[in-house]
């Protein structure tokens, strides 16, 4: 017996919020907060990503970073703020649509919200594994492999901490 297709449509009215999985530790909680709702699984989709994502006043969903393989887009429901995009700044609003193409720190991103009420916003993206994510303003990077697969991969670093290709081997 086969499982039923999941519905394709989710009402805004219908989104369920939870807090961000990693939440920002100690003195970073005063910067980093969001609420997310997962929705591509749940609709069935499977080669766009997609959550509706809801930051409080004075805070931030995620770091300053930029992808090299997959490209975002954010749809801006409610509130009012800002995105850094590579070394620009620029103010949202509900209506607003933001492009952010894979790249290197040209595509940096960041939306924060400036506003006195919660921002919250849909995020569209492709879903290509490996993934690499340069994260600026700390000198971090990251790789991510396939998280659908069950085995997620996950490492961050710092790019002067690497190895020399040869290091270990026999």
């Amino acid at each position: 017996m086969t499982s039923p297709a999941p519905h394709p449509i989710l009402n805004l009215d219908q989104a369920e919020f939870l807090a961000h999985p990693r939440p920002a530790p100690g003195a970073l909680a005063e910067k980093f907060q969001s609420s997310h709702c997962r929705v591509s699984g749940r609709l069935g989709a499977r080669q766009l990503g997609y959550n509706l994502t809801a930051v409080p006043p004075g805070k931030r969903a995620f770091p300053y970073h930029s992808h090299r393989v997959n490209e975002e887009m954010f749809f801006v429901l409610e509130g009012t703020g800002e995105v850094r995009l590579g070394e620009a700044t620029y103010p949202l609003r509900a209506g607003d649509i933001v492009a952010c193409p894979a790249g290197g720190p040209e595509t940096a991103h960041q939306i924060i919200n400036t506003g006195s009420v919660e921002l919250r916003y849909l995020a569209v993206s492709t879903e290509r594994y490996p993934e690499i994510c340069d994260y600026p303003d700390s000198g971090k990077f990251g790789t991510y492999d396939d998280m659908a697969t069950g085995t997620p991969f996950r490492h961050l670093s710092r790019t002067e901490r690497g190895l020399d290709y040869w290091d270990g081997e026999a």
